[in-house]
C-alpha cells in the first residue's frame, strides 16, 4: 500500500466558444447548428468527433470532464448532445460584469475556475489570450496546464495530445 497523499482526480475543463465552436467556419468535420439559450439565437459550428475524442482522453488518463464556459449548464443542453458528450459538471461562471478595476474576461473566468477546482490538477482548453497569466495568478491553484486554442480554428488533435501527455506525466 503506497504512503503519502493521494492525487485527486484530474480535471479536463472545456470552453465552448472558440474551442468547441470556432469563430471561423471550419473547412470540414463541422456542422452548423442553431440554438437559442435564454431566447437568444446563436449559430454554432460543432464537430461530432470532439465528444468521443474527449471521452477517450478522460478514460485514458483517469480525468473527469467538466465545462468551464459562460454557457455553464446550458452547454449540457445545447452542446453536449451535438458533440457526443454526456451531461457534465460545470464551473458556475456568472455573467461578466464588464471591464473595469483591472477585470478582464480571462481574469473573471479564471477566478471562478480556481475556486471550483479546489486545488485539483487540471487541463483547461481555453481561447482567452490572458487566461494563462490569470489562472497562474489565482491563489491556491494546483498543478495545471492551460492549452491555448486558436479561437478561429478550435480544438484539434494536437491539443488533445498535449493534454494527454501532461496528464500522463502527473504523479499518481
Amino acid at each position: 500500500m503506497p504512503y503519502g497523499p493521494v492525487m485527486a482526480t484530474p480535471l479536463v475543463l472545456l470552453d465552448v466558444d472558440g474551442v468547441l465552436n470556432p469563430f471561423e467556419r471550419p473547412a470540414r468535420d463541422y456542422r452548423g447548428h442553431r440554438c437559442s439559450p435564454n431566447g437568444v439565437t446563436y449559430r454554432l459550428w460543432l464537430n461530432s468527433r470532439h465528444g468521443p475524442m474527449l471521452r477517450d482522453l478522460a478514460r485514458a488518463t483517469g480525468a473527469e470532464l467538466a465545462w468551464a464556459s459562460y454557457w455553464c449548464d446550458e452547454a449540457n443542453v445545447w452542446i453536449a448532445p451535438r458533440v457526443g458528450l454526456p451531461n457534465l459538471p460545470f464551473v458556475p461562471i456568472p455573467p461578466f460584469p464588464g471591464a473595469g478595476n483591472g477585470v478582464t474576461l480571462g481574469s473573471w473566468k479564471a477566478r471562478h475556475v480556481a475556486r471550483w477546482v479546489e486545488g485539483r490538477p487540471f487541463v483547461w482548453f481555453e481561447d482567452e489570450p490572458d487566461a494563462t497569466d490569470c489562472i497562474a495568478a489565482e491563489p491556491g491553484v494546483g498543478e495545471h496546464l492551460l492549452v491555448a486554442v486558436d479561437p478561429r480554428r478550435g480544438l484539434s488533435e494536437e491539443h488533445l495530445d498535449q493534454a494527454r501527455d501532461w496528464l500522463h506525466a502527473l504523479p499518481r
